[in-house]
């Protein structure tokens, strides 16, 4: 397995955001993988982590960095061995509809039918495991069929599944956030260990630039908990294109009716329901 490299760059938010700019702009980063998250709020630095996955990317991010003023810029070789420390080895891979969810200790189990997903834990949550990605690995792929989604939005994203799972499938503008920058880096890691262009940011829920002016959304995810889920019912609405669908996870069954309420009475209808474990997970539609 070929190493893989991390490049980061370091600086002002205003640097940052116009090296970001400029990668959302380069055709040789199309289905590049990289994070941007606050490093230290009392200094004013962000940090850009880049995942290139061959030679063309990494020229592509080294030119793109060296033309922005103000960014300092170091490279890291990720060790396989760092890999394989942060899996969970101890856990089986998962099946949730046609999506496997794997790390790298079973990379040979694949089955030839599957929508394979390598992902490696770390710190963050979302290996399949839970009830909650689980069933919206399962929502997801019920909804497939038929229909594309080009456009989403994962909130909540943990180690970046549902966001990746989503790039798999299609999806061409593809948008993860976490509050938590541990695993906006995981995430970024992740999709480029599975060749996806998804951009992750540090955000609580939709309030980001880059999630605000990449809507309107065709999908949401958000699994996160029932309160944050309810209070976000309408930001998701005005998010969504008209007949947008938004998959909701994080609660527990006795919290199902409140949340499909709080989305009901922002005019969605719902699409499906699923069961896994003691935990729920709703499909709902906007309006056309």
């Amino acid at each position: 397995m070929t190493p893989m490299l991390q490049i980061s760059a370091r600086g002002p938010h205003a640097a940052c955001q116009m090296a970001d700019a400029a990668f959302e702009a380069d055709p040789e980063l199309e289905a590049a993988a990289w994070s941007m998250i606050e490093e230290d709020e009392a200094r004013g630095v962000w940090r850009i982590d880049a995942y290139p996955a061959d030679e063309s990317e990494t020229r592509a991010f080294a030119t793109q960095l060296a033309a922005t003023a103000g960014l300092a810029v170091t490279r890291e070789t990720l060790a396989d061995a760092d890999w394989v420390a942060l899996s969970l080895s101890g856990l089986p891979p998962v099946r949730a509809g046609r999506f496997f969810v794997y790390g790298a200790h079973d990379a040979g189990a694949v089955p030839l039918n599957a929508i394979a997903l390598r992902i490696e834990a770390g710190a963050a949550f979302g290996t399949g495991h839970h009830g909650t990605t689980a069933g919206c690995l399962a929502t997801f792929d019920a909804l497939l069929k038929g229909r594309c989604f080009r456009r989403v939005l994962d909130v909540g994203t943990g180690t970046g599944v549902l966001a990746i799972a989503a790039a798999r499938c299609g999806a061409t503008r593809v948008i993860g956030t976490d509050l938590d920058p541990v695993a906006v880096r995981v995430a970024a890691a992740n999709a480029a260990l599975n060749r996806c262009g998804v951009r992750f940011v540090c955000a609580n829920g939709l309030a980001h630039s880059v999630a605000m002016r990449s809507a309107p959304y065709d999908l949401v995810f958000a699994n996160i908990l029932a309160r944050p889920l309810i209070a976000l019912s309408r930001d998701i609405g005005r998010a969504l294109n008209r007949g947008g669908v938004v998959i909701l996870s994080g609660l527990l069954r006795s919290q199902a009716r409140a949340v499909r309420a709080a989305y009901v009475g922002c005019g969605f209808r719902v699409l499906m329901r699923l069961d896994v474990d003691a935990w729920t997970t709703l499909a709902l539609a906007r309006p056309d």
